[in-house]
């Protein structure tokens, strides 16, 4: 069991509801390894952007996805746009982060309505990969995020594929994980209302896999695929 936590700093404590704030590896990197998409923020020309994409994770280190021309890859490779190369400094300054909503919680009070949830919010430096090796280990932990043993099972990129795709590291170090669970938080003069209170519960699901329809019918389906419902 890994008991190290990441040390709490101004932006990771929340304001709202501190106690539900989590810190250790252990439930940072679960709720991390439980997803593929994430959120990722950054300012551009002086105003917010935020982008959903794929990440993956190698220890305390994220792999962001993107493509060679996209714009927070270039400002990743240097952050100070129009200024000459020497002058740029590389990194992106970013916050990123992660969600799972675990139930729709439904209280006699619209104002006591709520999610549970569990989510991971990430500051920190984003820089871009340029070592052809650690490209290739983020490409395979990029993979195996969306399917575990699936980079394994597939042709790695080649040069030009290569050459075609940024990814971004993201060190994990100011870190941050929040949870709720349980049900409704409902006043006490409210519990005799004759309204019904509860969580609904939401959890993904995989439908069974479709092949392709050019796929050598001797192909069996991996073992490693998730199954109808789960």
């Amino acid at each position: 069991m890994d008991t190290a936590s990441y040390a709490p700093t101004e932006r990771t404590v929340p304001t709202r509801s501190p106690q539900r704030a989590a810190y250790d590896h252990e439930t940072v990197h679960a709720i991390l390894d439980q997803g593929y998409v994430c959120h990722l923020g950054f300012v551009r020309d002086g105003a917010p952007v935020v982008l959903p994409t794929l990440y993956g994770r190698v220890g305390r280190t994220l792999y962001v996805h993107g493509s060679t021309g996209s714009r927070p890859m270039r400002m990743a490779a240097g952050n100070t746009e129009g200024a000459a190369q020497e002058d740029r400094e590389p990194g992106l300054p970013v916050c990123l982060t992660v969600t799972h909503v675990d139930g729709l919680v439904l209280a006699r009070s619209a104002f006591h309505h709520s999610m549970n949830y569990r989510s991971v919010v990430v500051h920190g430096t984003a820089y871009q990969v340029t070592d052809e090796e650690e490209r290739r280990t983020a490409l395979a932990a990029l993979v195996d995020q969306v399917v575990p043993g699936r980079s394994a099972d597939s042709r790695p990129a080649n040069k030009k594929e290569l050459a075609a795709t940024s990814v971004l590291r993201l060190d994990l170090s100011e870190v941050s994980a929040k949870i709720r669970t349980g049900g409704p938080n409902d006043d006490a003069e409210d519990l005799a209302l004759p309204y019904w209170a509860g969580v609904v519960p939401v959890a993904p699901a995989h439908g069974a896999p479709v092949p392709a329809a050019d796929l050598d019918p001797a192909v069996a389906v991996p073992a490693y695929l998730p199954t109808a419902g789960h």
